[in-house]
């Protein structure tokens, strides 16, 4: 195989409790990428289609952490690499991680495959760093893994899959506004009171139990961050309105998708979820603020091979 075509999938980091540690893949939010191998050696980006992104080397996403992944393998050969954006940068739905993680994918599929997810999710990492100016993977490993992901560690890296509710669905608004992932990071306090680190631990335990149980109930009541929605919510317009109506709706929780702008809600069952993305519109169509919605399935697979 000289030539893959891949769905990138966009993901929902954080998950509301879990900062920098819990994340999941969306199932029809993505983007689609191309990558060839070519005979000339070394990584080159040479088509970006809806967004307007560096095309060197050293300063796209996409080929920082295939450029990582390439200096390990040292194949004889190179790789072109074509984005076609449908994740728009800065909507906090994983736009950076979806090129950084799908660029090692395909080229891994290429390779014959001699790297695990664990070690693409490595090479992900040093892509991430170029948007976040850190290196995370909340974002990168529910696209590598799909379902929903616990990053147990970074040093070394430890991924933990965990089961996904047959029956859960996200709602997703986007506000048309960009949110920079280091300006949200910027915001963050550097020390937090201990009992807030308390409750934000129990409710990722108790999130990851409801998981595993498929405890409905638990998982609504573990959706409560209070330690990073304090003060990230200020940057996202309209976003207490948005959460309380999305509860009356029926939604299980909501949150602050990644670093924001979007807000995710999780249902049981699609209907609910439409009708939380109908509450989320119900707010955004009052102002003069434009606004896309989602309603998605969590995708279990994670990265799709297209062709």
């Amino acid at each position: 195989m000289n030539e893959i075509k891949i769905f990138s999938p966009a993901t929902v980091a954080n998950v509301a409790c879990g900062f920098d540690v819990l994340g999941f893949c969306l199932d029809t939010i993505g983007d689609e990428m191309v990558i060839r191998k070519t005979t000339e050696k070394g990584i080159k980006i040479t088509k970006i289609v809806g967004a307007d992104l560096p095309f060197e080397t050293d300063k796209n996403v996409a080929s920082v952490s295939a450029l990582a992944l390439y200096n390990d393998a040292n194949p004889d050969c190179g790789f072109e690499i074509e984005i076609y954006k449908n994740i728009k940068p800065g909507s906090g739905i994983g736009s950076s991680s979806a090129s950084a993680a799908g660029s090692v994918f395909a080229i891994n599929e290429l390779l014959g495959r001699p790297y695990n997810q664990t070690q693409l999710t490595n090479f992900a990492m040093k892509g991430e760093a170029i948007a976040s100016g850190c290196e995370h993977a909340d974002n990168i490993a529910p696209a590598l893994f799909g379902g929903f992901t616990l990053v147990k560690s970074t040093s070394p890296l430890q991924v933990l899959q965990l089961p996904t509710p047959e029956d859960l669905f996200v709602t997703i608004i986007h506000p048309q506004i960009e949110v920079k992932t280091s300006e949200a990071r910027a915001i963050l306090p550097k020390q937090i009171p201990l009992q807030n680190a308390i409750t934000q631990w129990s409710n990722v335990g108790s999130l990851v139990h409801a998981l595993h149980t498929n405890d409905y109930n638990l998982l609504s009541q573990s959706l409560n961050d209070v330690v990073v929605e304090p003060y990230r919510s200020q940057l996202i317009p309209h976003f207490d309105s948005v959460k309380t109506e999305v509860i009356k709706a029926g939604a299980l929780g909501a949150g602050i998708s990644g670093s924001g702008p979007s807000i995710f809600a999780l249902s049981k069952n699609k209907n609910t979820a439409e009708n939380v993305a109908k509450a989320m519109t119900s707010i955004y169509a009052k102002t003069d603020i434009n606004y896309i919605t989602y309603v998605s399935k969590i995708n279990t697979e994670g990265m799709k091979i297209l062709s």
